[in-house]
């Protein structure tokens, strides 16, 4: 009634070895690094609008980690362009809150102290410049 199937599924003809895999490791690397680098990008977007204290040193420590997690590549750091409207320091904040509390999520998944201690630290920054927690 059916006629068997004479060509090998294109499933059997794919040879695992063809293409690199990743660890689990290495996922949560990349991930990370990339969430501290959005991280950073809107770090050095409120520095060059405010001169709030801080910024500076945490954009160094972001910068730091995400070369680290890159293998020592540092992370490409453009000068924040001019908009044609000046973004909400408020929002940057907020943004910034919640990319740290990804990075932070992730950091304690790969049982990284030292990304989720500044992850942290960030978030904790980052609520008390939008005014989301009240400063103790």
């Amino acid at each position: 009634m059916y006629e068997p199937i004479r060509t090998k599924s294109v499933h059997a003809l794919a040879d695992p070895g063809d293409f690199p895999h990743r660890s689990r490791e290495e996922e949560l690397d990349i991930q990370l690094a990339g969430h501290l680098a959005a991280l950073l990008a809107v770090t050095d977007e409120l520095r060059a609008l405010s001169a709030e204290p801080g910024l500076d040193a945490a954009a160094e420590q972001l910068a730091a980690q995400v070369a680290r997690l890159r293998g020592g590549l540092p992370p490409v750091r453009a000068s924040v362009a001019t908009a044609i409207h000046e973004p909400h320091v408020a929002a940057l904040h907020q943004r910034a809150h919640a990319l740290a509390g990804r990075a932070l999520v992730v950091a304690a998944s790969r049982a990284d102290t030292g990304a989720a201690i500044l992850a942290a630290r960030r978030m904790e920054a980052h609520a008390e410049a939008a005014h989301l927690v009240p400063a103790a």
